[in-house]
């Protein structure tokens, strides 16, 4: 959303290179918002206001858009560009190589290996802990011979990273006020990105719009290429 011109014109080369037709290029939230029809969508007031909630594997965005008869424009925008995904694996890491510290008094720390062998395994707990209460980590010969087994609970893996999904919440904050819009004056809220799959980030949003239903029905991953797919369609005349 925050693209300046030469970005979006390497952006369209890009595509050119790669042997692809270039009809135009589309913001993502509003690609992520024409996924969801929210164009289409009538209101009352003639005005919609959407806030796209944009949480990746290494960056986070929050946009906030207006839709009026079709023209999209963007308010505000604002995020995190080292914020995503990753930060809730390295937490769930860190957790148990202390864990494994006071189990075994071995630190894996240095052993790169080691490490990559745990973060795989975290990062696939982490996934499980989406639609799961509890998961088990086991890892044959982690360290020195050493097998790892343990298991961790969704709650445990929340306390690790509350901090960050706290901080989820200051861009969506900071989009409204320089918007100057009140949250109550928000029609949609789309998530966008796989750490918008996390039950508590889920929480905490819906919890701030006090009990808005979020737009989530659409694979996560895939919401701005469909809103691209779609927009495409359009242009060409299907």
């Amino acid at each position: 959303a925050y693209f300046n011109d030469s970005q979006r014109q390497a952006t369209k080369d890009s595509g050119v290179i790669s042997g692809l037709n270039v009809l135009r290029i589309i913001n993502e939230p509003t690609a992520a918002a024409i996924a969801y029809g929210l164009d289409k969508k009538a209101t009352s007031v003639g005005e919609k206001n959407v806030l796209i909630f944009d949480l990746g594997g290494g960056t986070f965005d929050v946009s906030l858009l207006t839709i009026e008869e079709g023209i999209f424009e963007v308010k505000a925008t604002a995020g995190d560009t080292h914020l995503g995904g990753e930060d809730f694996d390295n937490r769930m890491v860190n957790h148990f190589v202390q864990e494994f510290k006071r189990k075994h008094k071995k630190d894996i720390t240095g052993n790169p290996r080691a490490l990559r062998r745990l973060r795989t395994s975290c990062e696939r707990a982490k996934r499980t802990l989406s639609s799961t209460a509890q998961t088990t980590i086991e890892i044959d010969s982690l360290y020195e011979g050493v097998d790892f087994y343990s298991t961790i609970t969704r709650a445990r893996f929340e306390e690790l990273n509350m901090d960050l999904f706290r901080k989820c919440m200051e861009p969506v904050e900071k989009c409204l006020r320089d918007a100057k819009m009140d949250k109550s004056s928000i029609h949609d809220v789309v998530l966008v990105g796989g750490s918008t799959r996390i039950p508590k980030v889920q929480q905490l949003l819906q919890d701030f719009f006090n009990g808005k239903e979020l737009c989530k029905s659409i694979n996560p991953d895939e919401a701005v290429a469909y809103g691209a797919a779609v927009q495409a369609a359009i242009l060409s005349g299907e």
